[in-house]
This record gives structure tokens, C-alpha cells and sequence, in this order.
């Protein structure tokens, strides 16, 4: 029963629909700003890695509520919205990824203010972003980079969607086709279809027509040619004006060097990038890790796999900080399209088992992928895998006994939540502190993966975390931070590393 009157009830009401008023008319007009800086300067908005771009008022205030959490502070739209309104204000501001939850903190540093007013964010930001980004040199790039889909599975259809959401005026790749086999008269409707809609992800956000004399469907504005082969040198992709070509191969059929790169043989292939863990010499680059193996003359690439993504930016932030002597790590992974719905015949071992009925122990290449993109941790990790009745979102729990001793749950989240806000590994690792987080809650998560708080347990230099992943769209949001480093596109971040401490020192306002 309330402990207020009724006159206090009525007065908090009366609050809180105001200051939640305030918050969406401040979302509102935060929208078209956030729209013309991507559309006219290529300047993408995030807060604390989140994407704004494409964001209602409702996202906005979310995403706002999500990190106020974490920092130690609190957050809202009417606090960013000024920030957000000296930056359109700037004159010549070229191409970047803004990250307004970080450009407020350094403010609120700068000026040693927790509400710092438009004076101080006016002198500030003239100073930093004229100063430090507006003469470096403009991204560049005299057309889009044409992309192609080998495959149009669960990743393949994320990633088409991930490519039709970055479109547009400041685009710097364009999905032009997808290669699939032949099926039937009905053929372009049902892929369309199935990009359209998705039992897990939800409905497209968008329209879907159809040319069928071009044998292809238009997604928001971009015509996706639906060529039909039989194999990766089969193609000529020349003849439907795609040139110079990064080829997405997702179909896990081709993963060594010889069967890959047999798309180099299809006329208008430049490179390929392999969506699965590779055979043999192919280089594995996970994003935020070691993208600096990606050089000029190397045509083939793989992106690991989603449980590597989700734990190499983990592992080499704790070997950076703590160092790591070994560790194990566990997946409890949804199950995937090759299990069987029921018992049947798979030539792998337990896997002919009904997906929908068991928990099946299963072998994880998780290990030996992190030994590829982080080669000084080899042969200090063990792994397994459990394959779980659940569709989409996996668990990786990882044990790593450290360098360093007397350590604390606090302390490991702490550093944790701060690689999250303020690192360059922003975009990999996200966190979360929850006593009801649960599986589906992690659907649609671009993060590589979100470390649970809560589940932290820490023994003096043993370290257990649990860290959820969408297997398939953070891995897809993974494979496109890939495939944009190798085609050129590297956008110049503010605030950059230079204002970590500043940004720091903010979090800890209380």
C-alpha cells in the first residue's frame, strides 16, 4: 500500500509526465538533426556506442536510460541535446562517429561542471572538433563499394539488412546482388519474403517491390540482383555492372584458402570475406582486435566465428590489463540450421539428436579461432560447447585465471562497464547489471557480446564471466565492421583516445 497522499501521488504524477514530456520533445527535435548530419556530412551519430541514426524519440530516451545505469551520473536527451545543436552548428565538418554521450561527458570535464551551459559546450567543441577533425581529410571514395551475398541464409539475410540500413546519400558500399541457387518459379518473392520478415528479428523496416525483368527486388531504394549459380567461379558478376567487389561468402560450404578463392576467378571480385571459422593459412580478423592484419594485397578473409567475436574482445582487453596465464571457456549455444528438428541421421557426432528436445554437447573451434587473432595466448585455452534448445542468443561462460591477484567482483565489472563507455573496444563489449536478464532480452544486440554483471564471480585470480551474444546479428553487426575496414572506410572517431581520462574522471560523477 502507497505511503503518499493523495496529494503527493497526484504531485508525482503530475512530475513525471512533465520531465518525461521534456525528454521526448527533446528527442523529437534531436531526430532531424541526427538525420541531416548522416545524410549531408556522413556524420554518424551514436551515444556510448549506440546507433541513433534511423532512431525514434522513443529509442532515444532508451538509450539514454540504458547507460545512465552504468556512468555514474544521470542522462537524458534534454542534457545531449545542446551538444548535439552547437555540433550542426559547426561549419565543415567532415565525415565521423560522433559519440554524443562521450562529447557531453568531455564537456562536463572540460569545464569541471556536471550541467555545463551552451556557452561552455560552444567553446569546447569549437575548440576539439575544428581543432581535431575538421583538417584531417575527408573520407573519400569516388562510388560506393559493391557488395555481394554468397549465400542468403540466417547471416546472409542480416547482413542484407545491415547494408540496406547504411545506405543512402553518405553510403560507402551498396549491396548489389545475392548469389543463390535456382529453386523455384517463385523463387524471387521467397527470398524477398524471407527478408521481409523473420521469426526471431522481427519484420524489415521498410518496403520491399519487385522488378522481375531484372530478376530483382528493391529494398528501400537499392536493387538487390538475384543471380543464380552453381559455384563461386561461376559468375560473372560484370554482367550486372557490379565491378571491384567484396564477396560475403556465407554459406560455410567453401572455408580453406583453394575453395575460396575460386570467387577470385568470377569476373568483378576483389575481395572475399568468409563468415564462418576457415581451414588451413586464411586470416582471421576479428573487429576491435587485430584488424591490422588486413593489408593491401590479401584478397581472403575470414570473420571467425560468433562465439570468437564474442570472447576475443574480452580476452584481449583482461590480457591487456591482468594478463592471462590460462582459462576455459564454455558456450551454451542456440541451436543451429544443421542440427536436425528430429532424430536423424549427421555425421557429426550427437548432432542428429532433435535440436528442439535436447541439450547437446558439441565441439566449438572458439579455442583455436582466438589462437589466430590473438596468437600470444596460444595453448592457454581449453573449450566445449553445449547446443540449447533456443533459436537465437548464446552464453559464453569464461574462466581465466589472471596475473594479477586480490581482485574483486567490483572490480572486474567495473573495468568491464568502463570498456563498454569509454575504450576502443566500445562497439565489441557491452554490460549490463540485471537480476532478470534472461536470453531473449540479448535479441538484436549489435555488441560482439554483453557482459552480466550480476553473474560476475572473481576468487583471487580466478575470473568466471558470463557473456551474452546474439550469435547472429551481433555477429553480423561484427562482419560489417570487417567488410567496412576493408573496403577503405574508417570513419575518424570523436572524442577520440586522447580524452579517455577526461571522460573518466566525468563517469565518476555521482
Amino acid at each position: 500500500m502507497s505511503t503518499l497522499g493523495a496529494d503527493a501521488l497526484s504531485s508525482l504524477c503530475l512530475d513525471e509526465i512533465t520531465t518525461w514530456n521534456h525528454q521526448e520533445e527533446a528527442s523529437d527535435l534531436m531526430i532531424p538533426i541526427i538525420g541531416n548530419l548522416y545524410r549531408r556530412n556522413n556524420v554518424v551519430v551514436t551515444l556510448f556506442g549506440k546507433g541513433l541514426v534511423h532512431q525514434n524519440s522513443i529509442d532515444i530516451i532508451k538509450a539514454h536510460s540504458f547507460v545512465c545505469k552504468h556512468i555514474g551520473k544521470e542522462m537524458h536527451p534534454t542534457d545531449t541535446l545542446p551538444v548535439l545543436q552547437v555540433v550542426e552548428e559547426l561549419n565543415k565538418l567532415n565525415a565521423m562517429r560522433l559519440d554524443l554521450g562521450r562529447t557531453y561527458l568531455l564537456v562536463c570535464g572540460e569545464v569541471k561542471s556536471k550541467s555545463p551551459t551552451r556557452d561552455d559546450i560552444t567553446r569546447v567543441l569549437r575548440s576539439l572538433i575544428l581543432r581535431q577533425v575538421s583538417p584531417r581529410k575527408p573520407l573519400t571514395l569516388e562510388k560506393p563499394t559493391d557488395v555481394v551475398l554468397y549465400g542468403f541464409g540466417r547471416i546472409g539475410r542480416l547482413l542484407a539488412r545491415l547494408l540496406i540500413e547504411k545506405s543512402g546519400s553518405g553510403a560507402k558500399m551498396m549491396l548489389r546482388g545475392i548469389v543463390v541457387r535456382k529453386g523455384s518459379k517463385e523463387d524471387l518473392q521467397k527470398r524477398a519474403s524471407l527478408l521481409r520478415r523473420d521469426s526471431v528479428h522481427g519484420a524489415f523496416h521498410g518496403t520491399i517491390t519487385f522488378n522481375e525483368e531484372a530478376n530483382a527486388f528493391i529494398a528501400n531504394g537499392n536493387v538487390i540482383q538475384v543471380i543464380y549459380s552453381d559455384g563461386p567461379d561461376k559468375c560473372d558478376y560484370t554482367k550486372y555492372g557490379i565491378s571491384n567487389a567484396v564477396v560475403i561468402d556465407n554459406t560455410g560450404i567453401w572455408r580453406d584458402e583453394e575453395g575460396l578463392s575460386r570467387h577470385l576467378k568470377s569476373p568483378g571480385v576483389a575481395k572475399v570475406v568468409l563468415t564462418a571459422p576457415p581451414k588451413g593459412n586464411v586470416k582471421t580478423v576479428v573487429a576491435g582486435v587485430n584488424e591490422n592484419v588486413i593489408e593491401p594485397n590479401t584478397h581472403i578473409y575470414s570473420c571467425a566465428s560468433c562465439t570468437t567475436n564474442a570472447i576475443a574482445p574480452l580476452l584481449f582487453a583482461f590480457d591487456n590489463k591482468y594478463g592471462i596465464q590460462e582459462g576455459h571457456i564454455e558456450t551454451v549455444h542456440s541451436f543451429t540450421n544443421d542440427q536436425n528438428l528430429i532424430d536423424n541421421y549427421h555425421p557429426k557426432e550427437r548432432r542428429g539428436r532433435s535440436a528442439v528436445m535436447n541439450m547437446v554437447i558439441t565441439e566449438t573451434g572458439a579455442g583455436r579461432a582466438v589462437e589466430k587473432c590473438l596468437p600470444h595466448l596460444a595453448g592457454r585455452f581449453t573449450a566445449n560447447s553445449i547446443r540449447v534448445p533456443t533459436p537465437d542468443v548464446s552464453l559464453a561462460i569464461m574462466t581465466l585465471h589472471l596475473k594479477t591477484n586480490d581482485l574483486t567482483a567490483k572490480d572486474i565489472n567495473s573495468y568491464c562497464a568502463k570498456l563498454s563507455l569509454n575504450s576502443p573496444l566500445q562497439h565489441q563489449i557491452d554490460y549490463i547489471q540485471s537480476n532478470e536478464a534472461a536470453s531473449s532480452d540479448f535479441v538484436g544486440y549489435r555488441a560482439a557480446g554483453i557482459v552480466d554483471g550480476q553473474a560476475t564471480i572473481v576468487k583471487g585470480n580466478k575470473v568466471v564471466l558470463y557473456v551474452w551474444y546474439d550469435n547472429e546479428f551481433g555477429y553480423s553487426c561484427q562482419v560489417m565492421r570487417v567488410v567496412q575496414r576493408l573496403c577503405g572506410i574508417s570513419l575518424i572517431k570523436f572524442p577520440d583516445q586522447s580524452h579517455v581520462d577526461v571522460i573518466d574522471s566525468a563517469l565518476d560523477f555521482q
